[in-house]
């Protein structure tokens, strides 16, 4: 990096890591991993969008609750509680002036956003970014995500960012993260890293299948991700509804974030200060209307 304050600097916060050894640890939740591979620069085109950005990437609190990765509720909530310490030094720190949530399911965000409101510093994530951007694109978005109880947990996001009439349909391509008592299961991870070796995957047809449903007959005009260990089909689905003819962007939520993050900085603002009120805010609303 130059020696010359750069116009973007900017902290990536993972949502979690997976102690070294772990059984059921994905590559990219583990220590040790340079912050190219941690921010899996491996298969997302997120390159040019950091050009000109100083960054630095955090690996997220140690997971509380075992050494699988996050797909529950309760572990959501784990994940959530132990990353908004490291959102409020990062604030403190005086280095950064956006902070990216990485994560699908964007554990800590809404909280991270009120800690971060105060020092003026704007907080994007995943789930959120892809959404508004999406509605950007195209009337309806659809999103391809993996497991039932993921599925749930996302559409509860998409519930609270206001997007359930914007939201056309998730669709389900039904694999798993590794898991203790389920080792014979196939997993994303070893569907991901069969597609990056040119191999064929299940999960591509799976999700190539979704998308294109989910565009016949959902009403879908743009195609998103839930969780981040789907993000990598992103290239494989842009191409292959391409070559079908389907002429429909394929959002994820790396990118999005990135991109949101740099506009916020660009227009010189943050979220709205009654949105997210200081603890004795000079002006108070009697009144909340929906």
């Amino acid at each position: 990096m130059s020696e010359e304050k750069k116009k973007y600097r900017f902290l990536f916060i993972q949502p979690f890591q997976l102690p070294k050894g772990a059984r059921q640890a994905d590559t990219f939740h583990t220590p040790g991993l340079s912050n190219e591979k941690l921010l899996r620069m491996d298969y997302l085109n997120i390159r040019p969008l950091l050009e000109d950005v100083e960054w630095d990437i955090h690996p997220g609190p140690a997971a509380p609750y075992g050494d699988w990765a996050v797909e529950t509720r309760e572990e959501f909530c784990h994940v959530a509680a132990a990353r908004l310490p490291i959102v409020r030094a990062a604030c403190e720190s005086g280095k950064y002036n956006a902070i990216i949530l990485l994560g699908g399911g964007e554990p800590g965000f809404m909280e991270s956003r009120e800690i971060a409101r105060p020092f003026g510093i704007p907080v994007t994530s995943c789930a959120f970014s892809q959404m508004h951007i999406a509605c950007m694109l195209g009337n309806k978005f659809s999103v391809i995500d993996f497991t039932e109880v993921h599925n749930m947990f996302y559409y509860d996001l998409v519930v609270r960012h206001r997007f359930s009439d914007r939201c056309a349909s998730i669709r389900n391509i039904n694999f798993y993260h590794g898991r203790a008592g389920y080792e014979d299961e196939n997993t994303i991870d070893r569907e991901r890293d069969k597609a990056l070796a040119g191999e064929p995957s299940e999960a591509v047809e799976r999700a190539l299948r979704e998308a294109v449903a989910a565009i016949e007959e959902d009403g879908a005009e743009v195609i998103t991700f839930g969780c981040s260990d789907v993000f990598w089909l992103q290239a494989f689905l842009q191409k292959r509804l391409g070559d079908l003819g389907w002429e429909i962007p394929v959002l994820e939520g790396y990118s999005s974030a990135i991109g949101l993050a740099r506009l916020f900085v660009d227009l010189g603002v943050d979220a709205s200060g009654l949105k997210f009120p200081s603890e004795r805010p000079k002006k108070w609303r009697r009144k909340k209307v929906f």
